[in-house]
């Protein structure tokens, strides 16, 4: 009897290409992931990053019609079908409670992202799920400042959809050393920026050791200048969500990588309201 995966987030685990589910204990209930990287390809190469395989690049060309059958599908058999009987979910976790666009790699990537948030955003509007379950785009934020993408955002917003940014350090080190990438900290600021005017924006912080050791105190403080910055620069965001590890990297480092206390992020996270920003911790 085949199970939505718990754990691994698998992107595969419905046999589809694009379509995945995830029962997720934590929010209660069921979430779609829309996946538009099968490929396994991304511009960055996070150092916790779970997905097996992955290599630096972009999708390959959306099929639209394939992404729109797959969800129609889905939902279909959630809605009318046995898709809960079949794999045996409790009364209480049988609701949908997000769509997500988040896969095996920068889902922005995708030349058709505007067109895939527009198939998204069509068939959830058929099952009458608007403005019922929320919609999540978990990105790097890296190519914000793109006016194909930056189209694709200001529908997801008009849609109910929120963004989460990802910005996992507030130095340029911390996100060669995390992310693999080569970014200035302005351009961070400035896609965010973009982002965040465009759609209700959380920063997602996935924080964690690594070789033994914590983030340093230049590393925290960094991070907490950023975010005070963003007042007075007028960017506006939801709030702040802070991950430890939970499943294992598939990448060379990780062996190097922890998790750490949930003490230690629920005291950073105090740190962070009592910049009057919101903290959610994710542990």
């Amino acid at each position: 009897m085949s199970r939505p995966v718990t754990n691994t987030h698998s992107r595969d685990n419905l046999g589809m290409t694009y379509v995945y589910s995830v029962l997720s204990r934590r929010s209660g209930g069921l979430s779609i992931g829309i996946n538009l990287n099968p490929n396994n390809a991304c511009n960055w190469r996070c150092v916790y990053c779970q997905v097996p395989n992955l290599i630096r690049g972009a999708p390959p060309p959306l099929d639209p019609g394939l992404l729109e059958d797959e969800l129609r599908r889905l939902l279909q058999d959630v809605q009318e079908g046995d898709f809960y009987e079949r794999h045996e979910l409790p009364g209480e976790l049988r609701v949908i409670r997000d769509i997500a666009i988040a896969g095996n790699g920068e889902p922005t990537s995708c030349p058709e992202f505007a067109a895939a948030v527009a198939i998204i955003g069509q068939v959830v509007a058929d099952f009458d799920l608007l403005g019922r379950i929320n919609l999540v785009l978990i990105s790097n934020g890296s190519l914000m400042h793109k006016p194909e993408v930056q189209a694709g955002l200001a529908h997801w917003s008009e849609l109910g959809g929120q963004v989460w940014f990802k910005i996992d350090s507030a130095t340029e080190d911390g996100m060669s050393r995390i992310n693999n990438v080569s970014l200035s900290v302005d351009h961070v600021r400035r896609n965010l920026a973009s982002c965040a005017a465009l759609c209700p924006t959380w920063i997602q912080t996935c924080v964690f050791g690594m070789d033994g050791q914590p983030p340093g105190a230049d590393e925290q403080q960094a991070y907490l200048d950023f975010l005070a910055g963003l007042e007075v620069q007028g960017i506006a965001i939801e709030g702040v969500l802070l991950y430890r590890l939970d499943r294992p990297s598939n990448q060379p480092e990780a062996t190097r990588l922890h998790a750490l206390p949930a003490a230690w992020l629920h005291d950073f996270s105090q740190r962070i309201e009592a910049l009057g920003i919101h903290a959610k911790v994710h542990v």
